[in-house]
């Protein structure tokens, strides 16, 4: 298992991205939108660039970049190759004609897809209100990996989770201990490891990667009724024992992907 990486992405997605942020509520007097960007996809450093102008250099994997707050309007997305002489080439991923409304807060994923294709998918973040006292944790599934189960203290709290797919718990502030492991198995594929959900917020956990590069898991908290995300850093791959949450986990709710398939191409050279 390799250590999980401080997060940071490009971001990009297709025009459904104007359904995925139909979900989001705009802000009142607002022209930006908020993108955060987790770049997912091991072993491949990128640049990404928007409208041809590059806007993320030398992007590496497991990193978040964001929150981008970003003007309202329409996009043309596209990973490179890191330190590409200009968007001139053909592009690892692309997205065209991207609608980014004002008030969206959304996250977009550079990923593989459970056969292992390159593949850009976003997420609407949640910021509804959560009790005090607790938070909402999110687990988003974005590794070449089939169907998982999450389980806390040994306790299977989310089951048969499939790429690019996500579900969530509102469950007390604090520390989870959890882990991943095949779905319908004891086989951990990631974990154990600890996982602090912040009181009044959306803390979400990404399962990233592959069986060749090692499966990761990179974090991100959203302010539960804010606007703007704010990306730290991945902890260590897996999640580790804690007594400060009691199992089972309660509140699990079924969030669902909030995004659409998009434009991906494979590497000309070599299978990720």
């Amino acid at each position: 298992m390799n250590k999980s990486r401080p997060i940071a992405l490009t971001a990009g997605a297709t025009g459904a991205f104007a359904l995925l942020f139909a979900a989001t509520p705009a802000l009142a007097d607002s022209h930006t939108a908020t993108v955060s960007v987790l770049h997912g996809v091991p072993d491949l450093p990128v640049d990404v660039y928007a409208n041809g102008e590059r806007l993320i250099d030398d992007f590496e994997p497991g990193t978040l970049a964001g929150p981008l707050e970003l003007p309202a309007g329409d996009y043309d997305l596209a990973l490179y190759p890191a330190d590409a002489a200009d968007a001139s080439g053909d592009p690892l991923l692309e997205a065209m004609d991207v609608a980014v409304p004002a008030g969206a807060n959304a996250t977009v994923v550079a990923h593989l897809t459970e056969a292992g294709e390159p593949a850009l998918t976003p997420f609407v973040n949640d910021t509804s209100a959560v009790p005090a006292g607790e938070g909402r944790l999110t687990v988003r599934h974005v590794a070449a990996a089939p169907a998982v189960d999450v389980r806390a203290g040994g306790e299977v709290v989310i089951d048969g989770l499939t790429n690019p797919n996500e579900e969530s718990l509102t469950v007390p502030a604090g520390s989870v201990s959890a882990d991943v492991v095949v779905a319908d198995t004891d086989t951990v594929a990631i974990g154990p490891a600890d996982v602090t959900v912040a009181e009044g917020a959306n803390t979400i956990v990404y399962a990233w990667g592959s069986e060749e590069a090692g499966y990761e898991l990179a974090t991100q908290t959203v302010q539960a009724g804010a606007s703007a995300p704010t990306g730290v850093p991945g902890g260590s791959a897996g999640l580790a024992a804690d007594e400060g949450i009691p199992a089972p986990l309660v509140g699990l709710t079924v969030v669902g992907l909030a995004g659409a398939a998009f434009a991906a191409r494979k590497y000309a050279t070599s299978r990720v």
